[in-house]
């Protein structure tokens, strides 16, 4: 299970959770994206779907792939929207979650507060999502240091809307970063596409 965090809200994590969820689906089943975020529930939104207490449902017993919604702007993807949910709703779907048998996405709060550590107790990595400003990074390294704690270390960095030439390593101490266009277009144009695709080989092989 991997979380998609980062310190700074609007940054692009949500997003992104669907680009790697969407290409993460294409290499190894159809990829689950979870809406962890109570106070700015926005998954639904970007997937095409709508609001629905979906994670308030597997809290209660269902099955996460009986409420989970397909996407309507990404492939290979069914979300779960958080409307209304609890923040031990969130603790106990996210439990739930890591035996659903699919490949999972959490889409995290941003910051290093209870709501953020929540999903990154559960996941089994982190890729932390930031702008390329020295804000940005600073508040990321605090999840960082935050995931680290929780045994869901950072396996990458995705520096959103970067030109290549910031080097996050020596402050956020993750062994590697993918530079990516602005998240703000079509999740399906092609160079995005391809950022995605990277991000998911990067994080197979870790896995194998």
């Amino acid at each position: 299970m991997l979380a998609i965090a980062g310190g700074k809200g609007g940054c692009g994590k949500t997003t992104m959770a669907l680009g790697v969820g969407q290409a993460l689906g294409r290499v190894t089943g159809r990829a689950l994206v979870v809406d962890t975020d109570r106070d700015m529930p926005n998954l639904h939104r970007r997937a095409g779907v709508g609001p629905a207490s979906g994670v308030s449902d597997i809290a209660a017993g269902a099955e996460p792939t009986a409420v989970a919604r397909r996407a309507a702007t990404v492939e290979n993807v069914d979300v779960v929207p958080c409307r209304t949910a609890s923040a031990a709703a969130v603790s106990s779907a996210v439990d739930r979650l890591s035996r659903c048998g699919r490949p999972v996405v959490l889409d995290c709060p941003a910051g290093a507060g209870p709501d953020a550590a929540c999903p990154l107790r559960a996941a089994n990595g982190t890729v932390l999502v930031s702008e390329p400003t020295r804000r940005s990074l600073t508040d990321a390294a605090k999840t960082a240091a935050m995931a680290r704690t929780l045994d869901a270390p950072p396996r990458l960095t995705v520096l959103v809307g970067s030109d290549g030439s910031v080097d996050p390593s020596g402050l956020l101490s993750c062994p590697r970063t993918v530079h990516v266009p602005s998240v703000s277009g079509p999740l399906e144009a092609d160079r995005a596409t391809a950022k995605y695709a990277e991000i998911a080989a990067v994080l197979t092989k870790r896995n194998t």
